[in-house]
């Protein structure tokens, strides 16, 4: 009888071990993926959902507390408080901006607008002037030629606006479901803290229940010093705009407010509506209107390190630093999820400073 050989044997089961642990992970990667194609269509929600939960959780706490610890209750309450407050102003900007598209149209209605004939002047402008002079020129005698002339090149952009304004819907429509969302997870939150933090403990036995504090303080600091300021310096803009009787307010004030949000801010809105006052408008109106509109433009510098401060140990470089660069990659999304992940970075990074400090 042949002698068996031991190495020979060792590589044929070390061979049948990786062949099965290969297997394994293919199989579970297979169901991870399939798992993540399914619950792809619900992330945005959920990521909204939960950070509505946790930035209104204290306002949750204290309405629980006026009702006698009635949570679901409570619950209800804040989740019909938050559908009012959002689709209230949405609903007068979608009628603002029916009324005013009607009206634009009326003027504009074909058979009753005139372009009128371009001065001799546009020819001797360079480069621009020669063929905007033919193309006006065609616009007063025949303007229906003239939009045919366009259409191709309009047509892109056409397609490109409706593209965003579909997005924009969806946007709107997955917030919604969101704060409904949220309205589910506000009674049983207690509890699903809890569950990150024997997860995050797991994860990181020091300092877990720390990281999931900092990502709670994250959420809320955004939350009132981004979305809570721009909300706050809107408002201000639209009342400012209405009272002076500016046309399109209601258009300007959700510019001004997205602005706002992703940190562009809302001066390369208002200073042209500046301009246009003094041009349009007596000088004392011109005027005061300037002298408040210029302090609202400048309120969030002043308030959003004041209030994003509140609660923080990371500084607010860091915190500026993820919500810029958030909303640049990820969009809405991203403004809350990039402070997060820069702050635990940073709380990461300092330990780690601090544990080579102290063994030194």
């Amino acid at each position: 009888m042949a002698d068996v050989n031991p190495g020979a044997t060792r590589r044929d089961q070390l061979t049948s071990t990786w062949v099965e642990i290969a297997i394994r992970i293919g199989v579970l990667g297979l169901l991870l993926y399939f798992a993540f194609l399914l619950v792809q269509p619900f992330i945005t929600i959920a990521i909204w959902a939960i950070v509505l939960t946790v930035a209104l959780y204290p306002a949750y706490d204290r309405m629980v507390g006026w009702l006698g610890g009635r949570r679901r209750l409570a619950a209800v309450l804040l989740t019909l408080l938050g559908l009012l407050i959002l689709l209230g102003p949405a609903t007068w900007l979608a009628l603002s901006l029916i009324e005013g598209i009607s009206s634009l149209s009326h003027r504009l209605d074909a058979a009753s607008f005139t372009v009128p004939s371009p001065p001799t002047s546009v020819k001797e402008w360079p480069l621009i002037g020669q063929p905007l002079y033919q193309f006006w020129e065609l616009a007063s005698t025949n303007l229906r030629a003239a939009v045919a002339k366009v259409a191709p090149q309009l047509r892109p952009v056409g397609g490109s606006l409706l593209a965003i304004a579909a997005g924009a819907g969806t946007g709107a429509l997955q917030f919604v479901i969101a704060l409904i969302v949220a309205g589910f997870l506000f009674p049983p939150a207690p509890t699903l803290v809890d569950a990150m933090n024997r997860f995050s403990r797991r994860l990181a036995s020091d300092r877990g229940e720390a990281f999931v504090q900092i990502t709670g303080a994250t959420i809320r600091a955004i939350a009132r010093g981004v979305i809570g300021v721009a909300a706050l310096q809107s408002f201000l803009i639209g009342c400012g705009l209405v009272v002076a009787g500016i046309p399109g307010a209601s258009l300007l004030t959700l510019a001004c407010l997205l602005l706002g949000i992703i940190q562009i801010g809302p001066a390369i809105v208002i200073f042209p509506v500046i301009i246009w006052a003094w041009t349009a408008m007596d000088t004392v109106p011109a005027l005061l209107f300037t002298v408040y509109m210029i302090p609202v433009n400048l309120i969030d510098n002043v308030l959003r390190p004041l209030v994003m401060g509140r609660g923080l140990n990371t500084p607010i470089v860091v915190i500026l630093i993820g919500l810029i660069g958030g909303t640049i990659s990820l969009g809405l999304t991203g403004l809350f999820l990039g402070p997060i992940v820069l702050a635990v970075i940073w709380e990461l990074l300092v330990a780690w400073i601090r544990e080579r400090e102290s063994e030194a």
